[in-house]
């Protein structure tokens, strides 16, 4: 049987992260001990006012039908009030539009606003998504690379001199997966200052990680700047700060005409988040958000673990990253060396070395736009992190 795959799909690259993930879950079915380091989950339980809050919605019956396309009224009121209070961004409900994830609401940006011929801006090391839903939409990825030396940050300058009469939307992550890298509020009104010149490029603020934030400025949001809020479209969601994976609650804010495209693309793909998760999500946002703060602090303290024990190996080259729970650091200096079974050549091989020869899962950094590097999820107990890193050492001195 031949069967009509399209070329759209036969292009499109699997997610390495699940791809990774999947390795891990087949060896671990193998009776093979495994770490797994490689995909961006909390090791939290979701926490149980926001469980209980689920359990409520079911008992009471009320949320058994189709929910609006958009999300339930009350859900997008305390999104941007939420918005307005923490953020500084002047939102209301008809700009808000809940998605089955942030990824899908990602998705439905792509396919709203962009046509063959269009480019989009992508500020490298990038989550993994990001370029195959800029293709999927039939648009072209710009790479805009920041360096370790910059903690993985674009400049200004390297903005202004990639943007051409193609581009229409600039795409990044703060904090960000999968570098950790923050942007200060300096840094983004640079940024800002060079988008300001430009009434048809949009900025595409991927914000979900904003809870779990190390810098003593916290979180800032580009369209919280003057200027900015009437061309930047803020995306975010629960699964990250809620220890809420699971019950896929993305949103977007946006410009009015931008939500209301995205709103109608989903109603022909899904239609509306499921009714109980957006019932768990309004829990969250109206909740105790002491869970979260208590995570956040877990997660620095691993950061800083994961850190010292990476700098016991010689070749490891790492920065200091101020929010999410990766660590991203350059492992070039293994390139071309062997154990006198297998030759390492690029990042690809190091992670697949690693986890053949450690039982330990990471990240090739190719996939995120970054040859050089792998990524290292520290959202895991202090147990199995120092383990992992004891593992790693053993086998990368191993590499002459």
């Amino acid at each position: 049987m031949n069967y009509p795959i399209s070329d759209r799909i036969k292009s499109m690259s699997e997610s390495a992260t699940l791809a990774m993930a999947a390795k891990a879950r087949e060896l671990k079915s193998q009776g093979i001990d495994i770490i797994s380091l490689s995909l961006g989950e909390p090791d939290f339980k979701t926490p149980k006012h926001i469980q209980d809050a689920a359990k409520d919605a079911i008992d009471s019956e009320k949320y058994f039908a189709y929910p609006p396309v958009s999300g339930y009224q009350d859900l997008r009121e305390a999104i941007a009030n939420k918005l307005e209070k923490e953020n500084g961004i002047p939102s209301s409900p008809d700009q808000i539009v809940v998605s089955n994830g942030a990824k899908q609401s990602i998705a439905n940006l792509m396919l709203s606003l962009l046509n063959p011929g269009d480019e989009v801006i992508v500020f490298a090391p990038f989550w993994v998504s990001y370029t195959e839903l800029v293709k999927l939409a039939g648009a072209t990825p710009v790479y805009v690379t920041g360096t370790l030396e910059n903690d993985f940050k674009p400049t200004a300058e390297q903005l202004k001199d990639a943007i051409t009469d193609n581009t229409k939307a600039v795409l990044y992550s703060s904090p960000c997966n999968p570098t950790g890298s923050v942007f200060s509020k300096e840094e983004l009104e640079k940024l800002a200052m060079v988008l300001r010149q430009y009434d048809n490029i949009v900025v595409m603020s991927d914000e979900i990680y904003e809870h779990i934030n190390f810098g003593k400025e916290g979180h800032i949001s580009m369209a919280s700047l003057p200027g900015m809020a009437e061309r930047t479209i803020t995306i975010n969601g629960f699964s990250k700060g809620f220890a809420m994976t699971g019950w896929r609650v993305g949103y977007i804010s946006a410009p009015l005409p931008i939500a209301k495209a995205a709103t109608k693309i989903q109603g022909q793909i899904t239609s509306g988040n499921a009714s109980i998760s957006q019932r768990a999500a309004l829990a969250a946002l109206t909740g105790d958000l002491q869970p979260t703060l208590d995570m956040t602090k877990t997660y620095h303290k691993r950061r800083d673990m994961v850190l010292g024990l990476l700098k016991e190996m010689p070749g490891v080259v790492t920065n200091v990253p101020t929010g999410a729970f990766y660590i991203f650091p350059d492992i070039s200096s293994f390139f071309g060396k062997s154990d006198g079974e297998t030759k390492v050549t690029n990042a690809d091989e190091l992670a697949i070395y690693i986890l053949k020869k450690a039982n330990v899962s990471v990240v090739t950094g190719g996939a995120f736009g970054a040859p050089n590097c792998i990524r290292i999820s520290y959202a895991a107990s202090d147990d199995e992190l120092k383990e992992a890193m004891k593992r790693m050492k053993k086998v990368l001195a191993e590499l002459k």
